[in-house]
Parts: C-alpha cells; structure tokens; sequence
C-alpha cells in the first residue's frame, strides 16, 4: 500500500511540474506568435495540471485507513477520480468541437504567422509523449486506473498537437486553413470517444465487477485442485483499488469435523491465491455435499461460464 501511494504521489507531481513548463511555453509562444491553435493546446496542457493535482489529492485519500463509514478503506476514490477524469476529458472534447465547427461553419480565416510556432508544437509532442508513456506505465505498475486514465488524456494531448501541426503546415506551405479546422474537428471527436470509453471502464469497478472476467474460471480450476472440495458456486468477485476480493461456498463430505472441513477451505483459499494476483481477501462457505441449493440473486455457477 505505502509504495503504491508513493507511485501515484509521484506520478502526480512528475505529470504536474512536465504540464505546467509545456502549458506556460505554448501560451507563451501562442500570445507571441499570434497562434489562437497554439494558445488552445496551450490552454488543455493546463487543464492537464488541473486533472494531475485531482491525482494527487486522490493519492492521500487512497491512503487512508478503514474506519466505521468505509470499512473497505478508501481504494475506490481511485475510480470515482477516473470519472471524474472523464468528465473533464468529455468537456474538453465537446469545447474543441464547439470551437472549430464555429469556424467550419462561419470560414473564419485562422493566420498563424509565425513559423516558431511549428517548433514549440513538435516539442510539445515529445513531452506529452514522455509523460503519457511514464503514466501509463506507472499506472500498470501500481494498477491504477486513474493514472492510465491520466495517461490516455496525454496520448489525446499528443494527437491534440498533430493536428495543431498538421494545421500549421497545411496554413504555412499549402496556404489551406479550413484543413486546420477539419484537423481539429476529428480530434475533438476521438477526444468524445476516449472519455466516454474511460468513463464506462470505470463503471466495472464502481458497481463491484471485475475487468477481467477469466478469473471465474481461474477460480473454478482452482477449487478442483483440492482433494474434498467439490461443487464451487455462488462464486463473487470484486475488486477494490488494484486488490481481488473473493467470497464463494464449496461443499464438502458432511462427515467430517469442523476442523477438516476447515483445513479443505483453507487449502481452497492457497490454491486461488497460487492462480489469482493480488487477492487481498477469500471468503469461503463451507457446506455439506448434496445440499439443496435455492436459486441465489448474486454470485455465479461453473455451469454459468
């Protein structure tokens, strides 16, 4: 737990400090260059600094222990920041369409007259570029999907900044602006489509689902490995934070004292615990063999997958 905290504290404050320089030296040169596509991608890169510090603010509330309100702990704010993160990313998205459907619609002629403004846009690139492919792994590492979230929104920066580029080099050399603003209307689009695919991933995990569903099957597998143990069902998963918690009944021989029947649970949980990472937590049931079982609302059967 302390050092997936440390990664995401740091993370956050590589992803603030990388947006601010990039976002302060495109508005910078946007103002000087008179480049209204420049100051714009100037301006997202500062809306980047704003989702980085909802990371880190969402990095020390991660951190906090269980109490009686969240006995859970706090893991799951890493998913409702991810929602919040694709708000942000949807509205960004939906002002650039705004945008440059006005200037489609109304052929407002964009002048970017000078060429220095072509260099601060490729640099702009390769630093989003570098933080994106840091975020993301950091992401992977600590399992967060905030921080892949995070990652997805500067790879959406850096296609951002293509087609500022493109735009430049279609109004410098090929003397065609309205390209420009065709450029930026698409990009606007796959920005819509990324934060509404960011914002249903995040579903999974909020309404307790679990991303990758063959863990039923891992856990079934398992179950048949220990000698007793029969008849997995009512089998449920969820995940909180980047940790597997697991609850599901077996049956056992009715014979056998308590303390066997509890030696084979036990051996249950080691044997899901060898095909499953990063399981925090196994709950398991234990029932004679043959009992009748009545149709349960939650859980899953081996016959179900």
């Amino acid at each position: 737990m302390k050092e997936r905290e440390k990664i995401l504290i740091r993370a956050s404050w590589v992803s603030i400090i990388g947006n601010a320089i990039l976002s302060i030296l495109k508005m910078g040169i946007g103002l000087y260059a008179g480049s209204l596509a420049v100051l714009g991608d100037g301006i997202d890169s500062a809306t980047d600094v704003v989702i980085s510090f909802v990371t880190l603010f969402t990095a020390r509330i991660v951190s906090r222990p269980p109490n009686s309100n969240y006995a859970y702990g706090y893991e799951k704010a890493d998913s409702v920041a991810t929602k919040v993160l694709s708000f942000v990313i949807f509205f960004a998205g939906i002002q650039m369409l705004i945008s440059t459907g006005k200037t489609i619609i109304l052929a407002e002629p964009r002048e970017l007259p000078s060429v220095i403004a072509i260099y601060v846009t490729v640099l702009s690139m390769v630093g989003k570029l570098g933080l994106a492919y840091y975020q993301f792994n950091q992401g992977k590492r600590a399992e967060s999907s905030m921080l892949i979230a995070n990652a997805k929104n500067m790879r959406n920066d850096v296609i951002i900044s293509s087609g500022v580029l493109l735009g430049l080099v279609f109004t410098f050399i090929l003397d065609m602006p309205l390209l420009d603003s065709i450029t930026g209307l698409i990009i606007s689009l796959y920005i819509i489509k990324s934060s509404i695919d960011i914002f249903w991933e995040s579903n999974v995990t909020l309404m307790d689902g679990v991303k990758d569903t063959s863990i039923y099957k891992k856990i079934f597998e398992a179950v048949e490995q220990v000698p007793g143990a029969s008849n997995p069902h009512r089998v449920r998963s969820r995940q909180i934070g980047n940790m597997y918690m697991i609850v599901l009944d077996i049956e056992t021989d009715g014979n056998l004292t308590l303390n066997e029947a509890h030696e084979i649970s036990n051996e249950v949980e080691h044997s899901i615990k060898r095909s499953i990472e990063n399981v925090y937590d196994i709950v398991v049931h234990v029932e004679p063999k043959g009992k009748h079982h009545q149709e349960e609302k939650f859980g899953l059967n081996k016959d179900i997958l």
